[in-house]
């Protein structure tokens, strides 16, 4: 994944694929897990062999496929994955995407409704097969539903809108209560780490309670000159002032860190999409001194002396190991 970019249509933020015209073959809900798509040598259902993916029968009139998308947050998408995995003498030709931006509940009845509010984001494109096709987007209007066109019939495994989250603040601030400012829905994002061996650190800000050990980030076993550590930098989603740290080792046991630091700091004057992270030399500050974990527990931090507002933040473990998620209480400047 590009640094500073999530996947916006991931069920994990509650992207949903919500109308297809055909799904025959396999369910349009498969387009938005999480995980990589699989391939099950010998696996059939009634209509045919089991795909993990969406697929449409074979179309024997004009016309062509498609299907609509709600992201899980609204937000700006600068690339388009049309990954076509394990779809070889199956896959359709060519893909095209269009978004919307729509406000309020979409339903069913009302996405069937859009008529010519959709804006193109990828042109009609020729597609590879049991590949993870890539096209860039350069609009820079924040969208909340995609549609995906495949011409003419065939299947997709996955299909991933990397951009910026760029959730309604406004409704946030009025709610006059602490949010979490890291969250991924939130607009939170991973911009760097020292090591992602095992597993990405884009899991530390994703919602809801770790799956497993594989649903956090975890670092490689240090064997390198005693005294390195690990470190991941983060970009909050909105400048704001954090009150409460929690650094949640959950499922990790026998490799959680012996402990943690974090700090933080303010540049406001980054936007949104700034990468790469702030470097040694930005004004970092202590909001959580080093201090021993424990294994398999949410772990409760006071910020020291409240933060004041800051736009990023650093994570720093002892030597190595593994985080399941790092929540960042507080209020929005």
């Amino acid at each position: 994944m590009q640094p500073g970019l999530i996947d916006l249509a991931t069920a994990r933020l509650g992207g949903r694929a919500m109308l297809a015209n055909d799904e025959f073959f396999a369910p349009k809900s498969n387009l938005v897990k999480p995980e990589p798509a699989v391939f099950l040598e010998g696996k059939y259902t009634s209509r045919g062999k089991w795909m993990d993916g969406w697929e449409t029968r074979r179309r024997r009139t004009p016309g062509h496929d498609w299907c609509i998308v709600r992201l899980g947050v609204p937000g700006v998408i600068r690339a388009v994955v049309v990954d076509t995995r394990h779809f070889r003498g199956n896959h359709p030709e060519a893909c095209a995407i269009d978004a919307a931006a729509i406000r309020g509940e979409a339903n069913v009845a009302r996405l069937r409704k859009l008529g010519d509010r959709w804006i193109e984001l990828v042109p009609r494109s020729p597609l590879a097969g049991d590949t993870a096709n890539e096209f860039p987007v350069t609009n820079e209007s924040p969208v909340t539903h995609v549609r995906l066109n495949i011409f003419p019939d065939g299947g997709v495994a996955r299909l991933r809108l990397l951009g910026e989250a760029r959730p309604d603040w406004e409704r946030l601030r009025a709610k006059r209560r602490r949010v979490d400012l890291v969250a991924a829905q939130h607009g939170g994002v991973a911009l760097a780490a020292s090591d992602e061996f095992f597993s990405h650190p884009q899991n530390l800000v994703m919602p809801g309670r770790p799956a497993d050990m594989g649903d956090g980030w975890e670092t490689r076993r240090r064997r390198g000159p005693a005294g390195g550590h690990d470190w991941v930098v983060l970009r909050l989603g909105h400048r704001g002032t954090i009150e409460e740290v929690v650094v949640d080792t959950t499922h990790f046991k026998g490799n959680y860190p012996e402990s943690c630091r974090l700090e933080a700091c303010d540049l406001p004057e980054l936007n949104p999409g700034a990468v790469p992270p702030p470097d040694d030399g930005a004004p970092w500050r202590e909001l959580v001194s080093r201090t021993r974990l424990r294994p398999d527990t949410p772990h409760h931090f006071r910020a020291i002396g409240r933060s004041g507002p800051v736009t990023h933040v650093r994570l720093s473990i002892f030597p190595d190991g593994g985080v399941a998620r790092l929540r960042l209480f507080g209020k929005p400047a």
